[in-house]
């Protein structure tokens, strides 16, 4: 308990470094959780590299963008009632989902090693089925997270819950395509 009050501290008084540190933080944990508990490649076979490029993707671009967006959200569209919710979700899953996937799709590409080529063609193919999937659950989350949770407490909550199933499933696709193919129902991760 006194962790988390310490967290709160450090967060009202630099909102913006630790939401960006959270953000990197939890996108490695991710990546470990994949390393170990769906491939299971142990401490000896852990790719240390690929840890540290998922927490650079989280500092440097996912909890940026997420943060920020959040915060252009929260003032486009004040309030908190049930209405407010909705439109919130909506310009979100309708404007920011695409415009994320579009961007963050080729960006691990890139981290990936890929050719301007091929990250493009791996784009036109896996973009659709990231997308369709996102709006299988994230419109009901969202809806729940803009009208239960105030913006400083969403920027950290969603951040957490979102960035731990990103780091895993992305870290999947920088490092065990194999083992993903085996255990993904998901589409667009089977091709990552």
């Amino acid at each position: 308990m006194a962790l988390w009050r310490a967290y709160q501290r450090a967060l009202a008084a630099h909102p913006w470094k630790v939401q960006v540190l959270t953000a990197g933080s939890l996108m490695g944990v991710g990546d470990i959780i994949s390393q170990q508990l769906v491939e299971r490649r142990g401490l000896q076979e852990h790719q240390r590299s690929r840890t540290l490029t998922m927490v650079l993707l989280g500092c440097g671009f996912v909890g940026p963008v997420v943060g920020g967006w959040y915060k252009v959200l929260d003032r486009f569209i004040p309030g908190t009632t049930k209405v407010d919710a909705l439109k919130k979700m909506l310009l979100d899953q309708g404007g920011f989902a695409p415009c994320f996937l579009g961007c963050f799709l080729p960006l691990v590409g890139a981290l990936n090693g890929l050719p301007a080529q091929d990250n493009w063609a791996k784009l036109q193919r896996d973009y659709p089925d990231a997308l369709i999937t996102n709006y299988y659950l994230w419109p009901a989350v969202q809806l729940a997270n803009f009208y239960l949770i105030p913006l400083h407490y969403r920027l950290d909550l969603e951040q957490s819950d979102n960035l731990l199933k990103v780091g895993t499933a992305v870290s999947m696709g920088l490092g065990c395509q194999s083992e993903l193919k085996k255990t993904s129902t998901l589409p667009f991760l089977s091709s990552l």
